[in-house]
């Protein structure tokens, strides 16, 4: 398969970012006390603005990048795994809980991985009007995006040390997705501070510096990770399972399931 090196990646920032704020506005469009609502075969649900958000990339990556293949959320049952050379990874809608519930902490996550690793990772959150996206070795950005997908100007973000002196540290945790290893790992930590939020959006709290550490040590969608992952990795963090250990993306791992994470954003405090 085709492999995109960091230049080309690079090119790709602008146009990836504005087809996440053009797949952003359309979530944004959709009526939520009129969604037409669905359940998966895993029991989590999916919905118009899903739907909606998904067709928009589908189609703008096949006009960006015709020969480089993509796994979806949405698309899943079409993934021919495993990849080798470069893959987008994508979860049109993340947080869908979230979004039904009317709350704003809802993303839409495009990641561009290479050799099982991701190199480029783009969140947006539309009901905050924010996209943050990173490229590996190339930095990381925060910028403001309207309801109508324009782009505002990028701001460099870091990730920060490790709270030293046995100062607080912040926990990004999830607000619909607990897990008793996750939450038995923070109370292990004296002092921590859960820090609930939802969908992607913990990434990027990581990845700005607005908290430490998010371990997820259940399963989890590589379409949940991957973006978050190139993210912090391009902010200065890191990403490892609970070993220590690196991921990989686009394997032939069952259902394409990450086992477990946790995500530090100073590499520092890793194992």
């Amino acid at each position: 398969m085709p492999l995109i090196d960091i230049k080309t990646a690079a090119a790709l920032m602008d146009p990836l970012a504005s087809l996440v704020a053009k797949a952003g506005a359309s979530v944004l469009a959709i009526k939520r006390d009129h969604l037409t609502i669905a359940g998966k075969a895993d029991g989590t649900p999916v919905t118009d603005a899903d739907l909606a958000s998904d067709a928009i990339i589908a189609d703008g990556l096949a006009r960006l990048c015709p020969d480089i293949p993509a796994l979806s959320e949405e698309r899943v049952h079409l993934a021919t795994p495993p990849y080798a050379g470069s893959l987008f990874v994508i979860d049109p809608l993340d947080g869908t809980k979230e979004f039904i519930a009317g709350r704003d902490e809802f993303t839409i996550n495009v990641a561009l991985v290479t050799d099982g690793v991701p190199q480029l990772g783009i969140i947006g959150a539309p009901a905050l009007g924010l996209i943050w996206r990173g490229l590996v070795g190339g930095g990381a950005e925060r910028l403001a995006v309207t309801a109508d997908a324009r782009l505002g100007t990028p701001e460099p973000i870091r990730t920060r040390p490790f709270p030293p002196g046995g100062a607080p540290w912040i926990a990004a945790v999830s607000r619909s997705h607990g897990d008793s290893r996750s939450s038995a790992f923070i109370d292990s930590r004296p002092g921590a501070v859960r820090k609930p939020l939802g969908s992607a959006v913990k990434f990027c709290r990581i990845a700005e510096g607005g908290a430490d550490i998010y371990p997820r040590l259940a399963p989890t969608g590589e379409w949940d990770v991957a973006a978050g992952h190139a993210l912090v990795v391009a902010a200065g963090g890191k990403i490892t399972d609970g070993r220590g250990e690196s991921l990989r993306f686009g394997q032939s791992r069952d259902g394409f399931l990450v086992p477990e994470f946790i995500a530090w954003g100073d590499p520092a405090a890793a194992p």
